[in-house]
């Protein structure tokens, strides 16, 4: 297996990093901060809109088929996108859009065609998907995140009558919710899971937008009552793909965020100086910012498994997924606590860009099931695979 980038991937990451490069992210998540605007966490109005940006690179089309007007690419392709958007904390809605996509290329609606794929590939239209985590080892059914608790409710309904079928369910904390134009994620429909394609407008859908201690985050409450729905013909392998698909994406762009706060953190060892020494000198600050490093290389190579194996391995998909998002939400964690640490009394004040990372770091962990969730379907997998053994 070679799992070593080839020139149109480096060509991509570099793309992607060359235009997220023009904004001045960090400086717009610090100011969103400052100038608090309803509810808790800060004023997201205050970030730029990088979706023009987006549709320029050709990223909301990434996982759709070229037949629709898509770019044909894979989960791999995505995950460099996502980490390079994590390097600078970039606000933009690439989380909640391509797994949607993802679910949307594969299946088709009673009329033959997917609602909106080819205005989503281009952009055009924005979707969000809704994320319902799969029956694992410790839940056999499927859930979505709480808004309060550690209670997983079950995943919306589905109903069908006079032709139409109608979704009811709550649904808390969806990443990229707000100003969705299609809401795709997973229903029960006499307890059978089917995908279902939502429009953000339709009678029945209320999205409460909030902010936590993560201004760059976009998050929504969804609520749906009887909202109408087209569903679709994804497989039920597809659908569970997406929300591991979600994992991984998450898992990249953690792992972005780690690269910048070791990068920041070592060029800082270097240069500050105490008792005539470089602080990177110190055994202290050495072996701290080595574990970062090693965690750093571990959900790499965890995340291009990951990223091999959606296509190159689907039944080894749901571990290489829950691995990397593991690891990569301990592995940002540690990298955020290192970078203020490292900085000393300078690191924990807005003067630094380091509490902004460690805000994203701390909400990360907890989004679509949180790196818990994650860990303990790799204990289960493994569990599983040792008794089958």
């Amino acid at each position: 297996m070679n799992l070593a980038l080839s020139d149109e991937q480096v060509f991509l990451r570099e793309a992607a990093r060359g235009a997220l490069s023009r904004f001045k992210t960090l400086e717009a998540a610090r100011e969103a901060l400052d100038t608090p605007q309803g509810g808790t966490g800060g004023n997201a109005s205050a970030l730029p809109d990088l979706w023009p940006t987006a549709r320029e690179a050709g990223w909301p089309g990434l996982l759709i088929s070229e037949e629709h007007g898509g770019a044909g690419l894979d989960a791999f392709d995505a995950m460099l996108v996502l980490s390079e958007c994590g390097r600078v904390i970039a606000s933009i809605q690439l989380l909640g859009h391509l797994p949607a996509t993802a679910i949307l290329n594969d299946g088709v609606g009673g009329n033959g065609s997917a609602p909106m794929l080819e205005e989503l590939a281009t952009g055009e239209k924005r979707a969000a998907y809704l994320p319902a985590c799969p029956p694992d080892d410790l839940a056999d059914d499927w859930s979505v995140d709480p808004a309060h608790g550690l209670a997983r409710p079950s995943a919306p309904r589905v109903s069908e009558a006079d032709g139409q079928a109608r979704v009811s369910g709550e649904l808390a904390f969806v990443p990229d919710a707000p100003g969705a134009d299609l809401l795709v994620g997973v229903a029960l429909l006499d307890g059978r899971p089917v995908g279902v394609a939502i429009e953000g407008s339709a009678a029945g859908v209320s999205i409460e937008a909030v902010t936590r201690y993560d201004s760059t985050r976009s998050l929504g409450h969804v609520s749906l009552k009887e909202a109408p729905a087209t569903i679709l013909d994804t497989p039920v392998e597809a659908l569970a793909g997406a929300w591991h698909l979600a994992q991984s994406l998450i898992a990249a762009e953690s792992l972005g965020s780690v690269e910048t706060a070791l990068d920041v953190s070592v060029a800082y060892a270097k240069e500050r100086f105490t008792f005539g020494r470089a602080i990177g000198s110190y055994q202290a600050v050495k072996h701290s910012l080595t574990e970062v490093l090693r965690q750093l290389e571990n959900g790499r190579s965890l995340l291009y498994y990951a990223g091999w194996a959606r296509t190159g391995g689907p039944d080894e998909f749901p571990l290489a997924a829950s691995a990397a998002r593991s690891v990569a939400g301990r592995a940002l964690d540690t990298a955020a606590r290192t970078m203020i640490s490292v900085h000393g009394g300078i690191g924990a004040t807005w003067e630094h860009d380091a509490p902004l990372y460690f805000r994203r770091a701390q909400l990360s962990r907890r989004l679509l099931g949180g790196t818990g969730r994650a860990t303990d379907r790799v204990a289960g997998e493994l569990i599983a695979q040792a008794d089958a053994a």
